[in-house]
């Protein structure tokens, strides 16, 4: 069993390496660094955006985070997930309020507390068993745009309205003013870097305890989830906690950063056509082969350059409109 319940703890400062090619990992999923979110009362703090839909005609080889990052009022459409995780949008978006019974949002001026009703319900849900779980409150990060699409930082993937970032720092016992929301700091639940050769992949057990564990597997049994990701090192932590029933550690699948928060990805609603699922991860507790893999050096630790040879550089383009579904122009457009 894990550490006893403590709370909070340091921030650890340590790097986490983004990694190499996604070809190299087992479960590859487009997933970001972490970056928290916001709410449709939080756009008055923000830089003008417009709230009507875009006018004039749109480039289809444009950057489509432009378009999608300009807008801050969702499409009046019926709710719908349009296209992939990483590629699509969002119609008939839905805002989390900021407050709430058992949750606050985090990150205001980023106005990324968006997604489809069912995400919504399923935050609502999970807030309300936390308590009981003996965690006092969720603070909820990113989730998506008003109108889904490409961020214009951050995240390749929270397209579609069915992403959420949820922080592994439990809820303060008072309202949290926009100046904290904005400044306060996600706390690290790892024991020390990840990228030195050799190092201890593990979670620092005086900071990641049984009521994160409790409430990651709480969030991973609901049928409504397709995938929960989370760092190496609590992968690991969650597979030494549970002693019962191992199903849902199915679910939970190990990426790139993801110490600071738990990434919860619902499966596309009813209703959601063009809506496209990731694959089911493997069938097994993942707690063998491929976490072995995430918590070796290999993913970790560049290797040296061979003598005389130069590291490259690429530099990706940003995803352009074009690359969406044609569907997500419509969404830009509407009212």
């Amino acid at each position: 069993m894990l550490a006893g319940a403590v709370l909070a703890g340091p921030v650890l400062t340590g790097s986490v390496l983004s990694g190499p090619a996604l070809a190299a990992a087992p479960d590859p999923a487009p997933l970001p660094p972490h970056k928290p979110g916001v709410t449709a009362k939080a756009v008055s703090d923000t830089a003008a955006r417009p709230v009507s839909p875009i006018a004039g005609s749109l480039d289809p080889q444009a950057p489509a985070r432009d378009y999608f990052g300009a807008v801050a009022a969702p499409a009046s459409l019926a709710s719908r997930s349009i296209g992939s995780y990483a590629k699509g949008c969002l119609a008939g978006g839905v805002a989390l309020p900021i407050n709430g019974k058992g949750w606050q949002v985090m990150r205001l001026s980023r106005n990324r507390n968006w997604g489809h009703p069912t995400l919504v319900e399923y935050l609502e849900d999970l807030a309300k068993d936390a308590p009981g779980l003996g965690w006092p409150g969720l603070l909820v990060g990113d989730m998506a745009q008003p109108r889904g699409g490409p961020m214009t930082s951050g995240h390749a993937s929270h397209q579609i309205g069915l992403d959420a970032d949820i922080w592994l720092k439990p809820m303060p016992d008072h309202e949290m003013s926009r100046e904290e929301r904005e400044n306060v700091s996600a706390v690290s639940m790892l024991k020390g870097p990840m990228d030195v050769k050799g190092a201890d992949r593990s979670v620092d057990p005086a900071v990641f305890t049984d009521i994160h564990a409790r409430l990651i597997r709480r969030a991973a049994q609901d049928k409504r989830v397709a995938r929960i990701f989370v760092s190496p090192a609590i992968k690991k932590a969650l597979c030494d906690f549970e002693t019962g029933d191992r199903t849902w550690l199915r679910t939970v699948r190990p990426w790139w950063g993801h110490h600071y928060h738990f990434h919860v990805r619902l499966s596309c609603p009813a209703g959601s056509a063009g809506c496209e699922n990731q694959a089911p991860p493997a069938p097994d507790d993942g707690c063998g082969k491929e976490l072995a893999y995430w918590l070796s050096d290999e993913p970790w630790v560049p290797k040296p350059p061979k003598p005389g040879e130069t590291p490259k550089v690429v530099k990706k383009k940003p995803m352009a409109l074009a690359a969406l579904p044609d569907a997500c122009q419509a969404v830009l457009k509407a009212e």
